[in-house]
This record gives structure tokens, C-alpha cells and sequence, in this order.
């Protein structure tokens, strides 16, 4: 099965929930902030003022908000890269390859 054909039939396969949180994105030693609008088990939907592009490998942050619960770090592959009505941003579809 390709990666387009595994990333249709994961759509249906896991939950996304829309969060719209503040996330920092780490691109090398580049940390640019960024939004994730949406998350799932596998992977997570961004919008940021990036030059990403697919292969790219990338850390995301997300701090909890709630005290009994860590923060969230994620390493990344970008599978998708969009451009957002916005100048200079992007929405960049990542698969998580570890989180902690």
C-alpha cells in the first residue's frame, strides 16, 4: 500500500480532534510558533509561517494546560504542505514518528 493510499484509508481509521492550540514547532534550531488545529493519534494538522516541505522532520511543543498533565512533544515527518490564504503561511500535515 503507497503513502497517499494509507493516508486516505487513515482518515477514516482515526479520531481527529480540532484543538486549535498554541504549539512551538522546532525546525532545526529554529523554533517558530505556530497553531495545531488538529490532532489525532497519528499524526497532527498545523498552520504556521514556515518554508517546510514534505520529508522535512520537525519537533512540536505543546504545553498542557492543566497541572497533572505533561506537555507534549512530538517528532514529526511533514506528509502534506499547503499554503494558507495568508502570506507566508502554510498548512503542514505531520505523521508522528515519537512522542514523549
Amino acid at each position: 500500500m503507497s503513502h497517499s493510499d494509507r493516508d486516505y484509508s487513515e482518515k477514516r481509521d482515526f479520531i481527529r480532534m480540532t484543538v486549535d492550540a498554541k504549539v512551538d514547532l522546532r525546525v532545526g534550531d529554529v523554533v517558530v510558533p505556530a497553531v495545531c488545529k488538529d490532532l489525532s493519534s497519528t499524526g497532527m494538522q498545523l498552520e504556521a509561517r514556515t518554508q517546510l516541505q514534505v520529508g522535512d522532520q520537525v519537533g512540536v511543543h505543546l504545553p498542557s494546560n492543566h497541572p497533572t498533565l505533561s506537555d507534549l512533544n512530538v517528532q514529526a515527518e511533514v506528509i502534506r504542505v499547503e499554503h494558507s490564504e495568508q502570506d507566508g503561511m502554510q498548512i503542514v500535515g505531520l505523521h508522528t514518528l515519537s512522542m514523549d
